[in-house]
């Protein structure tokens, strides 16, 4: 399955709604997804947590002109821009948007109830002061469509020498279910109206390194027998991932880059 960020949908239906490119309606509708309820807490003015569309509406108000994505991991804040405390709490969530135009950023906190089949999620979004700044490590679109081409062109070579491939059951199933993905994206917008193709064509490249990277991770020991062959597996994967969440940065904040070169 392909992974999809909260907060990629977050900022790029939000940057849609400030472009007045979707309604309100649409762009929560879009944002919660499959969960149950999306609510936005420690919102300035409001003592109890709020709805999306309210949010949304109060921190365009407060100066909010777009929305960047940050997908930190230890060792990589990714996006960041600070304080400490809401970096904490993003590389916590291994995720984050940040406010442009005004120093706000908003963590999501999930939580699951029900069973197997049937799980209730409810999202809190906890709305918490930025520093404003450039965020860390985000490269271009064009730089992260360079490196996502090299990045598997070097792991393919080295996971088909390896002859970890991703086969059985689980595998097929998840290529299945990206193919099913990709024939669908032909009459949906892959990240929100507004966006330039170029971050449209980067995002489902990520999307497709990744999903190929999870797969080898997932195919067990495959043919690296030895523990050198482990370890070779490893190395070729990491900066494949680091690339690939690179590039899903990248191209959520295509919107709000653009902005910036308008200015």
């Amino acid at each position: 399955m392909l992974w999809e960020p909260r907060s990629g949908r977050l900022a790029a239906w939000g940057n849609a709604l400030l472009a007045g490119a979707v309604s309100p309606d649409d762009a929560v509708e879009a944002i919660v997804g499959d969960d149950a309820v999306h609510r936005v807490e420690g919102l300035p003015g409001e003592a109890a947590p709020v709805g999306l569309t309210l949010a949304l509406g109060r921190l365009r108000r407060l100066g909010v002109t777009g929305w960047r994505v940050a997908l930190p991991t230890p060792g990589h804040p990714l996006g960041l821009s600070g304080p400490p405390d809401f970096n904490a709490r993003a590389l916590e969530a291994e995720e984050a948007v940040v406010g442009f135009g005004a120093p706000y950023g908003l963590v999501p906190e999930v939580s699951e109830a029900g069973p197997a089949g049937d799980v209730h999620v409810e999202v809190v979004w906890r709305c918490l002061a930025v520093r404003e700044a450039p965020p860390a490590d985000v490269p271009s679109l064009g730089e992260a469509e360079r490196e996502l081409a090299e990045a598997l062109r070097e792991a393919t070579a080295v996971l088909t020498r390896l002859d970890v491939a991703g086969s059985g059951p689980a595998a097929d199933a998840a290529r299945d279910a990206y193919r099913a993905r990709a024939e669908a994206s032909a009459a949906r917008d892959v990240l929100a109206p507004g966006y330039p193709p170029r971050a449209v064509r980067v995002l489902e490249l990520a999307q497709r390194v990744s999903l190929l990277v999870s797969l080898a991770y997932d195919d067990g020991h495959g043919g690296a027998v030895s523990a050198a062959e482990m370890a070779a597996r490893g190395a070729a994967l990491r900066p494949v991932e680091r690339v690939a969440r690179r590039a899903q940065v990248a191209a959520y904040n295509a919107y709000v880059e653009e902005r910036e070169r308008e200015r």
